[in-house]
């Protein structure tokens, strides 16, 4: 495997595991739920387009923040 392909498999693992940690989803408001689906989605789409781990962090962060901005006015 080559190391960009490591990078995403780390990077897709990474998320998976903070999914399944926010399994609880009773306990949560509607925008923490829209702030971890921006984070998923931001960090899929960060890992696809610019590669990489520091590609997968900064599409998660910017996924998860334009989710709490969305989710807060639901």
């Amino acid at each position: 495997m080559k190391t960009s392909q490591i990078s995403k498999l780390i990077g897709v693992s990474l998320l998976a595991m903070a999914a399944a940690g926010c399994s609880t989803w009773d306990g949560m408001s509607s925008r923490e739920k829209s702030t971890v689906g921006g984070a998923a989605i931001g960090a899929a789409g960060g890992a696809a387009l610019g590669g990489g781990v520091l590609g997968t962090a900064a599409g998660a962060a910017v996924g998860g923040v334009v989710g709490d901005q969305v989710g807060k006015r639901r």
